[in-house]
């Protein structure tokens, strides 16, 4: 996955465990990705894609964790976002990433919606097991 020139920096480790934190990473995430060069609508669609997975992660997770990292690979930046629970699981991932799922409130995009705005998308999870998952934004030239 990481090739030659690829690199990776820590910007932000935030807590998820209550809507005010909720609050905290859609800032962050706006905010590094001003200072990335991303045009508004990249910051929308990321901060949107950030808001729907840490609810997500508060909701039905039962809290976690978020990391943002900033990555170059050779003159391309972005920007990947990792959520961490450690929750009941999915238990049927086709289902939750089929348009028109919903097992709740939110913001009505699910983890569908969030996969459309972002460049990458991947998702780990189990019964019993957590999930983890994964966006990545990069900026357009």
């Amino acid at each position: 996955m990481n090739g030659p020139g690829y690199r990776e920096q820590i910007m932000a480790e935030l807590s998820l465990r209550s809507d005010e934190e909720i609050v905290r990473l859609r800032q962050a995430v706006r905010n590094h990705a001003i200072a990335h060069g991303f045009s508004l609508v990249e910051q929308t669609k990321f901060v949107t894609a950030a808001s729907e997975l840490a609810r997500n992660t508060l909701q039905y997770g039962g809290g976690g964790d978020a990391r943002l990292d900033a990555l170059t690979n050779g003159v391309r930046r972005g920007l990947r976002l990792t959520f961490i629970d450690r929750g009941p699981g999915i238990a049927n991932l086709d289902d939750a990433l089929r348009d028109g799922y919903t097992s709740g409130a939110g913001l009505g995009l699910g983890l569908g919606g969030a996969r459309r705005l972002c460049d990458e998308f991947a998702i780990q999870s189990a019964p019993g097991a957590g999930t983890t998952v994964t966006i990545t934004k990069w900026k357009a030239y």
